[in-house]
């Protein structure tokens, strides 16, 4: 591939329009709304999605620096890999489908991510959650959401968990906190800011266990303490978490079921509060 290797496939696209012939541009344009589609079709299949000639889809390649059609389309691929909704858009899934496969690949998640673990992983890390001095718990853009869900249910059962950083603090002010006796729960569901595999290993280094939670596009980490990775196929452009609730919330249920005594009486006076103030 040739120096324009580093730009992206929208960038070039993008970038050709002030210089492409009417075809061209209709083409590019296409390209734009669904770039995702030259992962799956052949030149002359997209050629037709588009309503231009076969001649129209080489011009225009070559025009954008590839030397073939199959050089974009790898290029293509691997971005579709990064989590964008504008690369996964399908334009194939019909509204009259659009329940069924939800449902379909939300449980088929469900059982890929569940047939990785096992009873005695989970109950590893429930009491790793239960007895860590503080729980650390982090995640950026879509994972923030589920960070702190993961935190409000353990919270039911244990005081010291908190999603960091707060709103107008650094990371580096918490890490600099953590200890070896505590826990640190990572979320990094695609799309990952770019520089999160280095707050993963500033993470490790503070010495504390460190529990991370991603989806299985990623790699596995060789040096967190758990690593766990969820399927989060979607038949639409956008990811389905639908396994990793499901893990926090097992997660949770188990931290609850082992911490006994002490954990049903932060659970009654919690209800005790609740009632005081009829907040319920």
């Amino acid at each position: 591939m040739n120096s324009t290797t580093a730009q992206s496939f929208l960038a070039r696209v993008r970038d050709s329009l002030p210089r492409l012939h009417p075809t061209e541009r209709k083409l590019a344009e296409f390209m734009l709304d669904f770039p995702g589609e030259l992962a799956s079709y052949s030149a002359s299949e997209l050629a037709r999605l588009a309503g231009v000639s076969n001649a129209t889809v080489t011009r225009l390649i070559k025009r954008l620096n590839y030397q073939n059609y199959d050089e974009a389309r790898r290029q293509v691929r691997e971005e579709k890999q990064t989590g964008s909704p504008l690369f996964l858009a399908d334009r194939a899934v019909g509204i009259e489908k659009l329940f069924e496969a939800h449902a379909e690949q939300g449980q088929d998640n469900l059982r890929r991510t569940f047939a990785r673990l096992s009873e005695p992983q989970v109950a590893a890390i429930a009491q790793a959650l239960l007895s860590a001095r503080k729980v650390w718990v982090t995640g950026f853009r879509s994972s923030h959401a589920v960070a702190s869900y993961f935190r409000w249910q353990i919270f039911q059962v244990k005081e010291d968990i908190h999603v960091v950083p707060n709103a107008g603090d650094t990371l580096g002010e918490y890490l600099a906190s953590i200890t070896p006796q505590d826990l640190v729960v990572i979320f990094g569901l695609r799309r990952r800011p770019a520089r999160l595999r280095d707050i993963v290993n500033q993470a490790v280094a503070t010495g504390a266990p460190v529990l991370y939670i991603t989806d299985e596009a990623l790699a596995e980490h060789k040096e967190v303490a758990w690593h766990l990775r969820c399927a989060c196929t979607a038949p639409g452009p956008l990811d389905n978490h639908a396994a990793v609730i499901a893990l926090c919330h097992l997660l949770a249920n188990r931290v609850m079921e082992i911490s006994g005594a002490s954990g049903r009486d932060r659970l009654t006076a919690i209800e005790a509060e609740h009632d005081a103030f009829g907040e319920m």
